[in-house]
Formats: structure tokens, C-alpha cells, sequence
């Protein structure tokens, strides 16, 4: 049998880049084909084990901690089928961001949009609901023509907007609360260019200009240091080109020796000399200079993230965004909080996912952040309580403390989802205490 293959770990620990979760399953495996996984939630569901499959645990939250049977990603991962003419790739659910796009680059294809980083499995990318930033593309759930999901009983159910369409609307973004996703089948489109400027702003003629700067812009996005009125702005719009990158010397100096390196110390320092972080800040806010470049789109999407964080990410209505950023940037001013961090924002047209934090409504993202280490509750606390106010919708790969209570107020297809889970794993098989806690029972 094929399942005689697969690599099985017992009592192995897991833990999360940012170093905040930890999980001790009572075994771990790495199936290598969707046959071999179908069977490993078979045997599970036998034994009355809980199952959760894991990605590269980029998420801050608990969604895929499990003390039953982990499924790692590592062995169900590369390119199954790349079809030009349907405009489609077919790639197994384990397959980092950075293989799709690579692969997709040498052959002349990409994406539409994407986060800011690479490391993510598409499996796990999408579970949770990653998002770039987009005046008309969202996120890269949105870009999803089909799936292959195995589920409770260990079924295959292959999904679209055809085929299963009632669990293919849910299952997009579905934390992992359906089954286990075992291929993913993406929109793509002929390679493009995108020029990308970059450039130091006040905070209030962000504020001021907000609307105008994405409505220009396909994609906009910005970071306001705290303690500062300074902003850093990204704009990045289709080029006809020539490609002009950056320079190698340039681009290490801004991306790693700055926005890493030094970063890194800087974060260091306030976090064990909290005084210190106002005035870091400002010395931080205005070390990024202007620049412009074009290249292909995942190389301006995306940047390195070297510095270890915790955050936390809530989707407002996008009109109410300038009225959350002057009431996080006043709670800040007025409180004792030291913010070493900058605050990042970003937009993303409606879409039709049924938790997708864009469902139904044109959204700005709000995140949060502080250095791994630091104590967070009292600023993640004060800017929830903002963002709860205006109806805002948490990632949901990052740290919250919102329940099913207050998840199905904001969410209007909230109960379609949660029929799909009770139709496809009634004994919740897939469930954890995340999933209880923002799902309910």
C-alpha cells in the first residue's frame, strides 16, 4: 500500500515562526499523494483522534494546533498541471508561495495579487484568508477556480464554481474546519510588470488623501510609524515597462540592512528600554527614502521578513478606515503605550467567499504589531476595541479575541458556512479550541 510510504513522526513538538504557539500531537505524518492523506483521516477518525493539517505556521493564532494527528505539508507540494489556454495551475496543497511563483515566472505566468511574503504554503495561505493589497484584485483565496478537499469519512470532493459549488463557496477560506485541502487550482494570467513608488508622507495628508490614493492606484498600501505623524507609502501600478529593478547595493541597504538589520536592533533596544522606542521611531520614519522601480509582480508584492513579531489584523469598512487610524493614532498619543512597530494598511475590493474578511464589502485592513517579546495585550487590546467598534472582521491567522458570538454579527453568510462544516464533519473531526471558539460547537 502507497500509505506504507509516508513519513510518520511520533510525539514531535510544532511551534510557529513567531514562536507563540505550540502544539504536541500524538503523532505527526507527511502524506505524499491526496490517497495517502484520504487514508491517514481515516485511520484517525477510527482511532478518535482530532486531525489538523499545518502549512508553514505563519499564522499567530491556534488554528492549526492540534494534541490528535498534525498533517504536515512537506512531501504535497509542486506543479500538477499548468493549463495556458484555461488560464489555470493546478498545484498540490503544500506548495510554498515562492515555488508557485518561481514556477509560474519561468513559465511567463503570474498571479493577479499577492501578500507581502512567500514563505506560506497555498493551502495555509488561503485557509486563512492572506491578502495583498488591491483597488480591483483580492485576495489570493479569491483567485481559486477549484479545489480538492478530503473530508471526515476520508471522500475526495473536487470543488468549483461547477462542481460542489455550495462547499466550493465556503471552502475557499475554510480553516481547516471542513477537511484537509489536498490541491488548489489558481487563476493566472501572462507574466506583467509593475512599477512600484515608494514614498515618505504625513500621516494627516494620508488621511486627507486616503480615497484619492486608492482610487488612482491598483495597488496602494502604507505604514504609519506610531509615535511620529510620518508614513511610508507603497503605489504599485501595470507597467508597459522596460523592467528596471532594484539595484543589488540599493536593495540590500533598503530591504535587509535597514528594514531588517538595523530594524532588527532598533526592536531590540525598545524592547529593553521601552523609553527609547519614541525616539527610535522617529529616527526609523524618516531613514526609508523614496524610490521607484519595475519588475515582475512577485517581486514587488513581496519583501523578506526577518524580524520575529506578533500581530494582529482587523478588516474595517473601508470608508470607516481614516476614522480608526485617527482614533488608533490619538490612543497611542494620550496612552503610556510604547509602539516600536509600524501600523501597516491596506484595501481590498468585496468578494463573494463566505469568511473571506472582505465578504460582501469594499474593506481596509488595519494591522498591528509588536516585536516578538514584547508584551502586547494592553496596545492589541486598545486597538480591538477600536476596531470592534466599526464592525471590524479579524484575520483569522492572527491574534484576536473574538468568538462565534460576535463573528456571526459580522459576517452575513456566516451561517452558510458553519451548514457546510455540520454537513461535511458532523463528529468535528477537524476541530480545535480555535475553531470551537470562533466557529462555536
Amino acid at each position: 500500500m502507497a500509505v506504507k510510504t509516508m513519513k510518520t513522526v511520533r510525539s514531535s513538538v510544532w511551534r510557529n515562526w513567531a514562536g507563540n504557539v505550540t502544539a504536541r500531537p500524538v503523532r505527526s505524518v507527511a502524506p505524499s499523494s491526496t490517497q495517502e492523506l484520504a487514508e491517514v483521516v481515516r485511520r484517525a477518525a477510527a482511532e478518535g483522534l482530532k486531525v489538523k493539517a499545518v502549512g508553514s505556521g505563519h499564522s499567530f493564532t491556534t488554528t492549526a494546533a492540534t494534541d490528535g494527528l498534525l498533517i504536515r505539508p512537506d512531501r504535497m507540494a509542486g506543479v500538477r498541471e499548468l493549463d495556458r489556454e484555461a488560464g489555470t495551475v493546478t498545484v498540490a496543497a503544500g506548495t510554498p508561495l515562492r515555488q508557485l511563483n518561481e514556477t509560474l515566472s519561468a513559465h511567463g505566468l503570474s498571479l493577479a495579487n499577492m501578500g507581502d511574503i512567500m514563505e506560506q504554503t497555498v493551502a495555509g495561505a488561503t485557509a486563512t484568508g492572506t491578502h495583498g493589497t488591491g483597488r480591483d484584485s483580492a485576495s489570493i483565496a479569491a483567485q481559486i477556480k477549484g479545489l480538492e478537499l478530503v473530508t471526515a469519512d476520508g471522500s475526495v470532493l473536487r470543488c468549483s464554481a461547477k462542481e460542489n459549488p455550495e462547499i466550493f463557496a465556503a471552502a475557499r477560506i475554510g480553516l481547516g474546519a471542513l477537511g484537509v485541502v489536498s490541491a488548489i487550482t489558481f487563476a493566472v494570467e501572462p507574466e506583467f510588470l509593475l512599477t512600484a513608488r515608494e514614498e515618505p508622507m504625513p500621516f494627516d495628508r494620508v488621511m486627507a488623501d486616503f480615497e484619492r490614493l486608492v482610487a488612482e492606484n491598483e495597488h496602494f498600501e502604507f505604514y504609519w510609524f506610531p509615535h511620529t505623524g510620518n508614513c511610508n507609502t507603497k503605489r504599485n501600478n501595470r507597467s508597459t515597462g522596460p523592467a528596471a529593478p532594484v539595484g543589488r547595493v540599493s536593495g540590500w541597504v533598503e530591504d535587509e540592512l535597514l528594514s531588517n538589520g538595523i530594524f532588527q536592533v532598533a526592536c531590540s533596544v525598545g524592547r529593553a528600554v521601552p523609553a527609547t522606542i519614541p525616539g527610535i521611531a522617529k529616527i526609523s520614519s524618516r531613514a526609508l527614502s523614496a524610490r521607484t522601480y519595475t519588475d515582475i509582480p512577485y517581486k514587488v508584492f513581496t519583501s523578506p521578513r526577518r524580524v520575529r513579531f506578533l500581530e494582529m489584523e482587523y478588516a474595517v469598512p473601508r470608508e470607516a478606515a481614516v476614522t480608526v487610524l485617527r482614533e488608533l493614532k490619538s490612543t497611542v498619543d494620550r496612552s503610556g503605550l510604547r509602539v516600536g512597530f509600524p501600523v501597516e494598511v491596506r484595501t481590498a475590493p468585496a468578494d463573494d467567499i463566505a469568511l473571506s474578511t472582505a465578504s460582501g464589502r469594499e474593506t481596509a485592513y488595519i494591522a498591528v504589531h509588536l516585536y516578538r517579546g514584547t508584551p502586547h495585550r494592553a496596545y492589541f487590546t486598545a486597538a480591538e476595541q477600536i476596531m470592534i467598534a466599526h464592525g471590524g472582521r479579524p484575520h483569522w491567522g492572527k491574534l484576536h479575541s473574538r468568538d462565534a458570538g460576535y463573528l456571526s454579527g459580522v459576517y452575513p453568510r456566516f451561517g452558510e458556512f458553519t451548514a457546510v462544516r455540520d454537513r461535511l464533519d458532523p463528529d468535528r473531526l477537524f476541530t480545535n479550541d480555535y475553531l470551537r471558539r470562533v466557529l462555536g460547537d
